[in-house]
């Protein structure tokens, strides 16, 4: 039998930095938007919902930013965390491609968003701040802030989009273990769920509308603050963790993508193996293939607008660029509930628009026959969210299976699913559904995308 080879780095090696992107894009990013006069917003917009540290991460240039040391020294609870050389789905694929992935389930909460929880309760906590209000899809994130929020002695209250809550009751149980609140979304609890319940009583909810619900609340008190576990620069910052390390232990293993693969729901575990890689090939210090993997059911990338548009169902938030399937888009209720989001993280959307990466959508069911494939070779059954990286690493294994090319191929096991094991149960009787998103709904969907004159803005690329 193929031993499975395991890479791991001492804490002595966890990084001290991380990477900011931005840095080194041929383009500088395109700023957010006030969206009433659709002019750039000033850090003062953005502070009733953010601490000040973390709005200026959101848009320094630097490209390194020191990790605080009470962060590093929880982060070090679970990392580095370990790299796999994937040798018996290799042999039960039978290609000759190597296969490595980066295991961020073994966090606490089972994922990698406890790499930017931990850091936004940290900054809260450093300001003062009392409550965080935020709102979670598949659960990973709630359960991750819920974690860190009791870390750092912060009231933690959670809109959790209500096809999840129903279908996760086990993710809930942990967000409230660790003292969090959780709401189904859309609730009575706010104005925007209370319009939203009026036009629509059996709502199974977005992400947009739970953003909408949190923020609303977190702009109602001055001890209260909103926190957001993808899209936005700061996040994506905070997850380069995974992808530094990643680089280190692929020089212990002598050897070095040429392919790197990450699902994408917002963004942030895909920024946060890519982005070090992508900054490598644009220093020009080593080249890389990036695919991006998004489900067919939510394809922002592959068949959404690149175009200003709303975080958010409620109009709240900023307007931001990003590729976006329209603000009022309410994905079907597939399993992976961390990819249902109607955008995607402008950087990231930059990234794809400039060429540097490879956007790619699979179906819900092909996913999961290449998690289960993944779980009995690998022994760790992945995350739905997950099974789409998996999916995209077979699918180029495969490649090099038909033309007998050996490639180093990389990706990211986001996170397990232990949690969501009644997926896995739907999926063995048969039950999944796939869903394409109708190229109709799509325009439907776009048809009211805020109108911007980006020529006038004057920055960005």
């Amino acid at each position: 039998m193929s031993k499975q080879i395991k890479f791991e780095l001492p804490e002595s090696a966890m990084p001290k930095f991380w990477y900011n992107i931005a840095a080194d894009l041929p383009h500088p990013p395109m700023p957010p938007l006030n969206p009433g006069t659709a002019q750039p917003i000033s850090p003062d917009d953005l502070a009733p919902l953010f601490p000040m540290a973390v709005i200026e991460q959101e848009v320094s240039m630097e490209r390194e930013i020191e990790i605080p040391g009470p962060v590093r020294d929880i982060l070090r609870q679970w990392r580095p965390s370990p790299l796999y050389r994937a040798r018996r789905l290799e042999k039960a694929l039978g290609t000759p491609a190597k296969i490595y992935y980066k295991n961020e389930s073994v966090s606490p909460a089972g994922s990698h968003k406890p790499n930017t929880a931990v850091a936004q309760a940290f900054y809260n906590a450093e300001e003062g701040v009392k409550r965080i209000t935020t709102e979670t899809g598949a659960g990973q994130w709630g359960s991750s802030l819920a974690l860190a929020g009791s870390m750092f002695g912060l009231d933690i209250d959670v809109f959790m989009v209500r096809v999840s809550y129903d279908q996760k009751p086990y993710r809930r149980a942990f967000m409230e273990t660790f003292g969090a609140h959780c709401t189904a979304s859309p609730s009575e609890r706010t104005e925007t769920g209370r319009a939203i319940l009026a036009q629509d009583p059996d709502s199974s909810g977005s992400l947009g509308i739970a953003i909408s619900e949190a923020v609303e609340l977190a702009a109602q008190r001055d001890d209260t603050k909103y926190s957001l576990g993808s899209v936005l620069n700061h996040v994506l910052l905070h997850q380069t963790i995974i992808g530094e390390e990643a680089i280190a232990q692929m020089d212990m293993a002598d050897d070095y993508p040429d392919v790197v693969i990450a699902c994408t729901g917002g963004g942030s575990n895909f920024a946060g193996i890519a982005f070090p890689f992508l900054g490598r090939k644009l220093r020009g210090e080593q080249d890389v293939e990036v695919v991006a993997v998004e489900p067919s059911a939510c394809p922002s990338l592959t068949k959404g607008a690149y175009a200003y548009d709303f975080g958010d169902t409620g109009h709240l938030t900023p307007l931001v660029k990003m590729h976006t399937l329209g603000s009022t888009f309410v994905p079907p209720g597939f399993h992976s509930g961390g990819l249902r989001y109607h955008g995607m993280a402008p950087l990231v959307s930059q990234v794809v628009a400039e060429g540097l990466a490879r956007p790619t959508s699979y179906h819900q069911v092909e996913c999961f026959d290449a998690g289960v494939q993944f779980a009995k070779a690998e022994g760790i059954v992945p995350a739905p969210e997950s099974t789409h990286a998996i999916k995209g690493a077979i699918v180029e294994a495969l490649k090099c299976k038909e033309s007998g090319e050996a490639k180093t191929i990389l990706f990211n096991l986001s996170g397990h699913g232990y949690f969501d094991m009644q997926a896995y149960m739907d999926y063995a009787a048969g039950k999944l559904k796939d869903y394409a998103y109708p190229d109709q709904e799509v325009a439907m969907a776009l048809a009211g995308l805020p109108v911007v004159d980006e020529a006038a803005i004057g920055a960005g690329g």
